[in-house]
């Protein structure tokens, strides 16, 4: 997958801006509030249909605008050229695809992966469960195709089982039991195959960055599966109906990194911490590279403030090794250090929310 051509409108202070990124690693720089990391929030928004700054559309949208607009021209891994685009207006979504409308956010984002690495990046570890799930649900949507019907089932079966403890009308729960039992174990056997082959990479992937030994990550159902899950449902059914909700099942799922059987959020510096989830992403980057589906478009918003020098090239090596289409931002192209060994990239100045190539690169 690669970007040939991205066009965006009222995207906070980008009022309209027009670029043809290169196909490997494209350079963002400019000065604070220039605008930089818009650009990498329009990618996100036409990938995820989402941003990662603000949980508000509105709050995005240029002011004076009604709404915003992202589009592209999108090179598959098939050779096939598609056109792209989404119009957010803070209630409704616009989604066309060869301009066919009404289309879905799970279509944009087969189409175009998205993987930001930002200096928010070390809450993955730090953070609550339901961030890991939604990291760990992103590779296993890009790896299993069957995945989302059976979570998106599952979490409305979950929801009536919910509404029916809160009513206390548990004569009537096992209407749903046997849909949260399917879907749920369907759901967590696909979370566990990928967690299977995610493993491996990561541990090869973090040798390029840390020194650390005796490294492992633990996968946690979210209930006890040396149990029946219909028996588990059973057991807690007082405790459900107590509190309102269902304790057990994988919506409760997360995943620990441990170093040497400890918790590795709890003895590593911040530092480290930084490099383990960049070394976590990158895995999820290159597992998805080998599979059949469009590889990742990688964002990383300020590169210089997550990596000293030696690690800053390091990661330009390893992302150069990629076929990714790449976005990096920073404040001073120096930041980049040496490129003679990266040989497709171009680089792009913002300023005032205006993006212009540098040209002599």
């Amino acid at each position: 997958m690669s970007l040939l051509k991205l066009d965006i409108h009222h995207v906070r202070n980008i009022l309209k801006e027009s670029i043809r990124p290169s196909p490997g690693i494209n350079f963002i720089i400019g000065n604070n509030a220039s605008g930089k990391s818009s650009l990498l929030e329009a990618i996100f928004i036409l990938g995820r249909a989402k941003s990662f700054r603000s949980t508000s559309i509105k709050s995005v949208i240029h002011f004076g605008a009604s709404h915003l607009i992202v589009s592209a021209q999108v090179l598959q891994s098939d050779g096939c050229n598609l056109q792209v685009g989404i119009q957010l207006d803070g209630k409704d979504a616009d989604i066309r695809i060869n301009q066919q409308a009404n289309q879905q956010k799970s279509d944009l984002a087969y189409i175009l992966p998205t993987q930001l690495i930002h200096p928010k990046s070390y809450e993955l570890l730090d953070g609550g469960a339901q961030l890991r799930r939604e990291f760990l649900d992103w590779g296993v949507f890009n790896d299993d195709k069957s995945f989302l019907t059976a979570w998106r089932t599952y979490k409305r079966a979950i929801s009536h089982r919910n509404a029916l403890l809160k009513a206390k009308q548990s004569h009537l729960l096992h209407i749903w039991d046997k849909e949260v039992v399917y879907y749920g174990t369907i759901v967590n056997k696909s979370r566990s195959n990928y967690l299977q082959k995610f493993r491996p990479i990561f541990f090869e992937i973090i040798k390029h960055f840390l020194p650390i030994n005796l490294i492992d990550i633990e996968f946690v159902d979210g209930w006890d599966v040396a149990l029946n899950f219909e028996d588990v449902l059973r057991r807690d059914i007082e405790k459900d109906l107590r509190y309102g909700f269902t304790h057990s099942g994988p919506h409760r799922c997360d995943f620990l990194l441990k170093l040497d059987n400890r918790l590795a959020r709890d003895f590593v510096s911040r530092g480290q911490l930084k490099l383990i989830i960049l070394s976590l992403k990158l895995a999820q980057i290159q597992l998805l590279t080998k599979g059949d589906t469009n590889p990742a478009c990688i964002l990383i918003d300020d590169f210089a403030a997550e990596l000293d020098n030696e690690f800053r090239k390091s990661l330009l090596g390893f992302l150069s090794s990629l076929s990714c289409q790449t976005f990096i931002t920073t404040n001073e192209f120096s930041d980049f250090g040496d490129l003679n060994k990266i040989s497709t990239f171009k680089v792009f100045h913002m300023e005032h929310g205006h993006i212009k190539p540098c040209l002599g690169f």
